[in-house]
């Protein structure tokens, strides 16, 4: 079964705030900032300092955040999404399909560099994001 967890967006300040929490929670933080990603290359030098996406987590809880969810429409009620996690990719393409029954895809399922990925606000109004990475998987 796929795994679920909290994604916050931030509005630049995404690693203040995971930090933060870390400090509150404990557990391990990850940053990746956008520099380190292969869209550094063709981004300003004043964005590659921002998290692509971060990931706090430990045995009992995970938590991710980013300051590239559409930043600059960040407010309160629109900060977070439920990432889904998945085991394999037809669990993504499963799950993709039935969350977006009735609900608005805001990205189609696409292979990125990190894997497949896509994300969609569901028939209530939900913020959902799936990912599958088969190197994550055991």
């Amino acid at each position: 079964m796929a795994n679920m967890c909290p994604y916050l967006r931030f509005n630049g300040n995404c690693r203040e705030a995971m930090t933060f929490y870390k400090d509150c929670l404990g557990g391990e933080l990850m940053l990746q900032t956008v520099g380190e990603t292969p869209m550094g290359t063709n981004s300003p030098e004043s964005e590659k300092a921002k998290v692509m996406h971060s990931h706090l987590g430990s045995e009992d809880f995970a938590l991710m955040g980013s300051d590239m969810m559409d930043a600059s429409k960040v407010e309160p009620g629109n900060v977070y999404s439920l990432a889904v996690i998945c085991h394999s990719k037809a669990e993504i393409e499963s799950l993709f399909s039935k969350f977006a029954q009735g609900g608005q895809i805001t990205h189609p399922l696409k292979e990125e560099f990190f894997g497949t990925y896509g994300d969609l606000t569901d028939k209530f109004g939900i913020s959902w994001m799936f990912q599958f990475t088969p190197a994550m998987q055991g």
